[in-house]
């Protein structure tokens, strides 16, 4: 009986240890990237599922998403327009890919590169470009916008958040 009680508990321990190892590797994983897409068109998104391709936090808001679609078909997420404009950047299909963007106007995916963006929005990021459907004053088009992006001048820099906040760009 002294002998096999050690072995009952190893073989308990194990099985404890197979049933977490298998427990976790049913768990879904966040989508970052999907591919197939060849319509280009804007896929669904389920909130707490997708992840920001620029800087992996969880999509789960949508009032700032944009989607990404490359010719071949893959589809990229983000959460901050100005994330996915900084991502863009460097990626060699950046002028053939298509641009997805909720609108906070109209509440809908419309073609980020004919989108107009406010420079003042509270963004997940910070980054202050909300995409609209429809153009108001002192709204950028969407090359302004990826300008502005890379010349770091978002509401991220203290000097652009002061000039087009103010004070209240001091909180």
């Amino acid at each position: 009986m002294k002998k096999i009680l050690p072995l009952i508990t190893l073989i308990i321990i194990i099985a404890v240890i197979i049933i977490i190892f298998l427990s976790m590797s049913n768990k879904k994983q966040m989508v970052v990237l999907k591919e197939g897409n060849s319509n280009q068109t804007p896929l669904e998104i389920i909130l707490g599922k997708y992840q920001d391709s620029d800087c992996g936090m969880i999509i789960d808001k949508m009032d700032f998403v944009s989607q990404v679609v490359a010719p071949d078909g893959k589809t990229w997420f983000f959460h901050d327009h100005g994330g996915m404009a900084n991502w863009l950047k460097d990626k060699p299909f950046k002028d053939s890919a298509k641009i997805w963007v909720m609108s906070k106007d109209t509440k809908k995916y419309i073609d980020g590169r004919s989108a107009w963006y406010s420079r003042t929005d509270l963004t997940p990021m910070g980054y202050g470009f909300g995409a609209y459907e429809n153009k108001q004053d002192s709204f950028i088009s969407f090359e302004e916008m990826g300008l502005k992006m890379l010349r770091n001048e978002s509401l991220r820099n203290p000097y652009i958040k002061k000039e087009l906040l103010g004070n209240n760009g001091n909180n």
